[in-house]
């Protein structure tokens, strides 16, 4: 009997003849580690392997030291995961590894107190603000366009500026600024907070929350002498003050002076009796007094970091002072914003995403910046790399430049919103004298602060202006708006 030869043939299945579907499988099982490890992973120490230096974020057991919050308090839930490459472009301070090593510490404190001691001595000396006071209809006097604009150009140091506190207020009309600002705390613990804010003569580290919209996060990395060297203090108002209470993380009924962790808790109250309320009626305008008047919370502070409570520091605030002000030459420091480079896409945003619930306001507002002679961001602005900052943390000397931008910043807050954002480069590129601003990129940023999610609130959480359904700007024409110039240069359509 013959054999019969056979061929055969064989073949891969058929799932694996398609070349596409099997790169899309090579890329799935590649990157998916890598998103599960980017999702739930520190922010902090993300990147330690990689990074030549080492973050100065201590360990676990080192951070629980400052305070122990009890477990349904949840101040690390919901860290909002860094979106930028941070291994591509760490953070070098001053030539310098991050990490708080002993001799670079003591160096970095030694110098910071040496010119906190002799800043009158030092080249950056600026002669001090002086300020108006009296008692307007409002907080910071209700002024406007023309007489907010009429304070741009500062040349005589003999001329007030208006910097808030003009509203009158409903306890001790002593006539000083402590007395001015005393509705906004307890009397009987109003002379503490006065002593310790007046004896904060060096760096101040200080943050806001109000309405209960964030959590109570203890700063990491500090080195060993920060906390006896720097003033920490966070200012909280009544809701907010409820909730703590509720957690048994603040002693006491009322709030008596006290600290939590590395913070010391200032309670803002509206009056005796409820009678009286806060300045503003939006939580979000009450948290920018503290956020952009530090210079006069705090007279005698030579520099501050301002963190918004959304944040969590995790690096020495001494070492952000001194490598990015005190070593740049610098009036203050903020990041640039990640996605936006122009005034007007900020304000697009602010409405697209109901940021800011009264879109026809930001439509005047850009519109009266645009009158007066805001421009899109280009080459020309250098070295400013950006109109749009990312303001959850910004670092300041305190001196003539940048109280003056803080105090004319803040009076646009008040004409139109608290979206410091859109009145940024409007004050900073028509002030004068102008201020020396270091505005460093967003991986820096993401690598010296983790940030995390705010506390969710029904109904607009807290977005402010007209409530209810928000409605959205409109796409229609430009022509006859005071901005067609502007748009027309920042989509490249002109260059007049």
């Amino acid at each position: 009997m013959g054999w019969v030869r056979m061929r055969v043939r064989v073949r891969s299945p058929p799932v694996m003849q398609s070349k596409l579907l099997c790169l899309s499988l090579l890329y799935l099982l590649t990157t998916l580690p890598l998103a599960l490890y980017v999702s739930f992973s520190d922010p902090a120490s993300r990147c330690l392997v990689f990074l030549p230096f080492r973050s100065s974020a201590p360990s676990s057991a080192a951070s629980a030291a400052l305070f122990e919050y009890p477990r349904e308090y949840g101040e690390h839930k919901h860290a909002i995961p860094a979106t930028r490459a941070l291994c591509s472009d760490p953070a070098v301070f001053s030539g310098r590894s991050l990490s708080v090593r002993e001799g670079h510490y003591k160096t970095v404190l030694e110098e910071i107190n040496k010119l906190c001691r002799n800043l009158s001595a030092s080249p950056y000396a600026k002669p001090a603000l002086r300020y108006q006071n009296g008692r307007r209809n409002s907080f910071a006097g209700n002024l406007s366009t023309v007489e907010r604009r009429s304070f741009f150009n500062h040349t005589d140091s003999a001329v007030e500026i208006p910097c808030g506190f003009f509203k009158e207020f409903p306890v001790r009309e002593s006539g000083d600024f402590f007395g001015q600002f005393a509705f906004f705390i307890e009397e009987k613990i109003l002379v503490a907070h006065r002593l310790a804010m007046e004896k904060c003569n060096g760096v101040v580290v200080a943050s806001a929350i109000f309405n209960d919209h964030d959590k109570i996060r203890q700063p990491k990395g500090l080195g060993s002498e920060t906390l006896r060297t720097v003033c920490f203090f966070m200012f909280i108002d009544d809701a907010t003050h409820r909730v703590l209470a509720s957690h048994n993380i603040l002693a006491g009924e009322r709030g008596e002076a006290g600290t939590v962790g590395a913070w010391r808790v200032a309670r803002l109250v509206a009056g005796a009796g409820g009678d009286h309320r806060l300045p503003y009626e939006n939580p979000a305008m009450n948290g920018v007094i503290v956020k952009y008047l530090l210079h006069r919370l705090f007279p005698n502070a030579r520099f501050s970091v301002w963190v918004d409570a959304k944040m969590q520091l995790t690096v020495d605030p001494l070492l952000l002072v001194h490598s990015f002000v005190a070593g740049k030459g610098a009036d203050m420091a903020v990041s640039k914003h990640p996605f936006n480079l122009h005034t007007m896409e900020e304000a697009i945003a602010t409405a697209r995403w109901r940021k800011w619930g009264d879109v026809d306001a930001i439509r005047a507002q850009m519109e009266t910046y645009c009158r007066n002679g805001l421009q899109p961001w280009s080459p020309i602005k250098l070295p400013y790399p950006s109109d749009v900052p990312d303001t959850a943390i910004i670092i300041r000397r305190h001196g003539l430049a940048s109280d003056l931008f803080s105090c004319l910043l803040f009076n646009e807050l008040e004409a139109f919103n608290p979206r410091d954002q859109l009145a940024f480069a409007y004050v900073r590129d028509q002030m004068s004298p102008k201020v020396i601003m270091n505005m460093f990129d967003v991986e820096v940023f993401e690598h010296i602060a983790v940030e995390y999610r705010h506390n969710l609130k029904r109904g607009n959480g807290g977005a402010g202006g007209k409530q209810g359904i928000t409605r959205m700007a409109s796409s229609g024409d430009i022509a006859g708006s005071s901005c067609e110039r502007y748009l027309l240069k920042m989509w490249g359509e002109t260059t007049e």
